[in-house]
């Protein structure tokens, strides 16, 4: 996994960066429910940045419920996402459609194009609408 990380000079915050290759490792099923990651040290290291930045990225995945961290035993992609309540949810859902949007035009994109695009790759998977 290290060596598929980068950071791109595209004014998108490096934690968020790495949060997101994760996320989408562990959504297109690179990274597995129980696989253990790389420390936020060696993230830290392979990509040049401040340990505080890894260490962000990686409270951010906590937060969202993809990874869990285990004091002094390492870090792991979640077994399943934690249940939460329907408002809750909504707001996340919420939040995450703005970071969509925020990093399509960051990147250039429309973001009907990048929504559109996720529909077919869930679609693909198996996935149903």
């Amino acid at each position: 996994m290290l060596a598929n990380l980068h950071i791109e000079d595209n004014g998108v915050p490096i934690y968020v960066q790495i949060r997101d290759q994760f996320l989408a490792a562990i959504g297109s099923g690179i990274l597995r429910p129980g696989e253990r990651l790389p420390t936020m040290r060696e993230v830290a290291v392979a990509l040049k940045v401040d340990l505080n930045t890894a260490r962000h990225a990686y409270d951010e995945l906590e937060h969202t419920g993809a990874i869990v961290i285990v004091r002094a035993r390492g870090t792991y992609v979640a077994e399943r996402p934690p249940s939460v309540d329907p408002e809750r949810q909504a707001k996340r859902i919420d939040a995450l459609a703005h970071q969509l949007i925020a990093l399509s035009a960051a990147a250039g994109f429309d973001a009907v194009d990048v929504a559109q695009q996720m529909i077919r790759i869930y679609k693909r998977r198996g996935g149903k609408t």
